[in-house]
């Protein structure tokens, strides 16, 4: 199942202060990424985190995600969205 995590910051955080956490972080993304779960990253105009993961259920991507460590420092979340196809083509279609 192809799922949607946007990340959130739960508070200001000084980003000079965490350049070893995000050394770290950066290294857990990659892991994900080898592992196939992580299939895409980017980043928004606002500078947060956007993955798409392919895994079982939002369940098993919330316990990976849980695992990041700026997760695990308690400095972000993740909102977490199944998505599912699209079916409004089928509006298009005479199905009669």
């Amino acid at each position: 199942m192809k799922i949607l995590a946007i990340e959130k910051e739960l508070k200001p955080v000084d980003w000079n202060n965490e350049s070893q956490t995000l050394i770290e972080e950066a290294k857990s993304a990659y892991k994900l990424l080898l592992s196939g779960d992580l299939r895409e990253i980017y980043f928004t105009e606002n500078k947060n985190a956007v993955l798409i993961l392919e895994c079982e259920n939002k369940i098993v991507a919330k316990q990976l995600l849980d695992k990041l460590p700026l997760v695990m420092k308690g400095l972000i979340e993740f909102e977490i969205l199944e998505l599912h196809p699209y079916t409004g083509f089928t509006r298009l279609m005479n199905l009669e």
